[in-house]
């Protein structure tokens, strides 16, 4: 079945159902939700789907807008409008101090990177107050997109002094692996979370629309000896974590 067929008004649409804006919105859960209307498929213009239904375009733009607002259907800038695909929220802890890839293994899950940047560079001020260098220090830098499950979840950019990790080419897969290797592996972290709308540029790395909501978690890790050994600012996907914390009296 087309999406103009499934949308045709004389199987939904009545007098006694609510207001036709209503209407039209259950008849787009109904067709995502049995799979008529199939993830990343795009739906027919707005003028198109007036035409069929027999409604204003402005009963078509409030029905399409409350979707937008509860995530199963995503705007692209020229492209119209699509069936969101849907993801299965994780449970991230805020108790344990881990890495993408630990936390995706005990899910059972591969993950894979992006590189975006990987190199020793001149630390900009951010990072010179973290780490508690002086300016003009360079530091090992790796920036990537995160992947697990062979979707993007997450945009990760660390910082670390060049003792800490002297050459940031050997990371291939986990950071906290490597640092392990070398002995300098955090062991506590002072966190900062915030909501955020993600820009254009972070939003199609992360394949989602512009404007999207997100979480940024900026991370301070440091050695047993009190020494900071890392500046970690990440990025992930708001549909996709829920972030957890256990607190006890």
């Amino acid at each position: 079945m087309t999406a103009a067929e499934f949308l045709h008004p004389k199987d939904w649409l009545g007098s006694n159902g609510g207001p036709r804006y209503v209407q039209l919105r259950q008849r787009l859960e109904a067709g995502i939700e049995s799979g008529v209307l199939a993830p990343n498929s795009s739906l027919p213009p707005e003028r198109e789907i007036a035409e069929i239904t027999e409604l204003s375009r402005v009963t078509v733009r409030k029905a399409i807008q409350e979707l937008v607002r509860e995530g199963l259907i995503e705007q692209r800038q020229g492209s119209g409008s699509f069936i969101r695909e849907r993801i299965n929220r994780m449970e991230q802890s805020l108790s344990h101090l881990t890495s993408f890839t630990e936390d995706m293994a005990r899910r059972g899950m591969g993950t894979t990177s992006r590189w975006l940047e990987r190199g020793v560079f001149l630390a900009p001020q951010k990072e010179v107050a973290a780490l508690d260098h002086p300016d003009g220090t360079e530091v090992a830098r790796i920036y990537r997109l995160r992947e697990a499950g062979g979707r993007p979840m997450a945009l990760e950019r660390a910082a670390l002094p060049l003792d800490i990790l002297p050459n940031p080419l050997e990371v291939t897969a986990s950071l906290y692996e490597v640092l392990e290797r070398l002995g300098h592996r955090p062991v506590r972290a002072v966190q900062k979370i915030f909501a955020i709308n993600l820009e254009a540029p972070e939003a199609e790395l992360l394949n989602v629309a512009e404007g999207s909501a997100g979480l940024s978690i900026e991370r301070t890790s440091f050695l047993a000896s009190g020494r900071v050994a890392e500046l970690t600012q990440s990025l992930y996907r708001g549909d996709a974590y829920d972030f957890v914390a256990e607190l006890r009296l």
